[in-house]
């Protein structure tokens, strides 16, 4: 294929524009996913007494985490019809459909009678809600990450995609705000009447308006360069698991490494803290807030540092970093005092961060156009169901088993033995092409992709 023609300087302005604006329709639907995910698990008590106000309290919360983990159960089948979705007709489709379902399933959450009005419908209800918003979820890692990576010019690449987890980043922090803002402003029997419902209509408008600059932008120029040359991939999983195997593989450890790490630090730390050290919840949900403020300073420097350095210098230091680390850590974290709570959760925040900023942009560049979409997909959702939901029943199985706190340290460090063979199994990719030679199929060989020219990606800009 020939070089991209260099772009007319007359519109830069314009293709700046275009970066950020597709660096927004990547990220938000990930914010808008991370947002509603956490509101949930939050108000896991207030959504127990609202739909299983018959149930025990302790049956009631597994319950209400039962609806919980189905969201993750069916994220597979997610990744697989919108994988296949978007290496087929392109990126900004399921960008567009998975963003608009996760809005209206969410719609649905925020309006839903509870169980004293409506009775057993409203828990069944509540779990066609959750059931959705998982099929979306399974699909928005994948599509989120082809686009930026594909739209992002080649060397701020990894500073592109690292938006993706800002994203994730943000819909935390502000999912704690309006959950702090509730319990300051509403009485105990007001949020469990009717102001439960207001952070799931919030999330409402923030997906409409992910939804609308989602359907304004163009698809990116590799998948468009797929179109041109006519070699679409007609079955991309079929495709995966027959010629992009040994890209899964490598996927699914990169993606254990940043899903168990991501669990573990920012949803389970804070239970261990408050039921293994005694923490008090106040102290422990300052400690979370303070890890992700730090995370997100940290998330697009990562991703910089990988265009400069290459992607694999940046991981190598975080899973060494955390095989290495991650037990003193946790020793020093049960040492009990304020400096060596904050120490031990900045440590841990920071190393996450590192992961973070980095991860997408790796797993990006390992498939060839015609089935990225389709394998990171699949390899996000198997590893968030199968290792990062069940990371905190495993952790709380072994502490209780073997009765020593230092578990979680351990944990996290036979992660990132795992961390350090998989980046030690992946070739250097900073700065490549991702039109890779299975991308021009069987005209490869022939002369006419020559005169076929890649539409360019914008010139180096700020993304943001």
């Amino acid at each position: 294929m020939t070089a991209p023609a260099v772009p007319d300087p007359r519109s830069a302005q314009v293709d700046r524009r275009a970066v950020r604006t597709s660096t927004i329709a990547g990220s938000i639907g990930v914010l808008v996913h991370w947002f509603d995910w956490a509101v949930y698990a939050y108000m896991a008590t207030t959504i127990s007494a609202v739909f299983f106000p018959d149930a025990s309290r302790p049956a009631g919360l597994l319950a209400t985490f039962g609806v919980f983990a189905i969201s993750f159960l069916v994220r597979p089948i997610g990744a697989v019809v919108f994988g296949r979705l978007g290496d087929k007709l392109g990126r900004t489709t399921t960008l567009t459909v998975v963003i608009l379902s996760m809005a209206l399933s969410t719609l649905v959450l925020g309006v839903l009678p509870g169980y004293a009005t409506i009775g057993i419908l409203a828990p069944i209800l509540l779990i066609a809600t959750r059931v959705v918003q998982g099929l979306a979820a399974g699909g928005e890692f994948g599509s989120a990450a082809a686009f930026l990576g594909e739209f992002s010019p080649a060397h701020r690449r990894g500073f592109g995609c690292s938006w993706l987890e800002f994203g994730s980043l943000l819909g935390f922090l502000l999912a704690s705000f309006i959950v702090l803002v509730l319990e300051t402003v509403f009485t105990g029997d007001q949020i469990t009447g009717w102001a439960w419902r207001i952070p799931f209509l919030v999330t409402v408008p923030l997906g409409l308006i992910g939804f609308y600059i989602r359907r304004r932008i163009e698809d990116t120029p590799e998948f468009r360069a797929l179109q041109e040359l006519e070699t679409v991939s007609s079955s991309p999983v079929r495709e995966v698991f027959r010629s992009n195997w040994r890209e899964f593989l490598k996927t699914c450890g990169m993606e254990i490494f940043m899903n168990v790490t991501f669990y573990v630090v920012l949803v389970y730390l804070l239970t261990y803290q408050e039921v293994n050290l005694g923490f008090d919840a106040g102290r422990a949900a300052l400690l979370s807030t303070l890890g992700s403020a730090l995370a997100l300073v940290v998330v697009p420097l990562a991703g910089a540092a990988s265009d400069r350095v290459g992607r694999r210098p940046v991981l190598f230091t975080a899973a060494i970093a955390l095989t290495v680390l991650s037990v003193p850590l946790f020793a020093l974290m049960r040492v009990g005092t304020t400096w060596a709570a904050l120490t031990s959760t900045m440590g841990l925040a920071l190393i996450l961060a590192i992961i973070l900023g980095t991860h997408a942009v790796t797993v990006v560049e390992l498939f060839p156009t015609r089935t990225r979409q389709t394998g990171l997909s699949i390899a996000y959702a198997l590893t968030a169901a199968l290792f990062a939901g069940t990371a905190p029943y495993v952790l709380t199985w072994l502490i209780d088993t073997t009765g020593s706190t230092m578990m979680p340290g351990y944990f996290l460090a036979a992660v990132g033995v795992v961390g350090i063979i998989t980046v030690a199994t992946i070739r250097e990719s900073r700065g490549i092409d991702l039109m890779k030679d299975e991308d021009l199929g069987p005209a490869a060989t022939a002369p006419a992709p020559a005169a076929v020219t890649v539409p360019p990606s914008p010139p180096a800009a700020p993304l943001v």
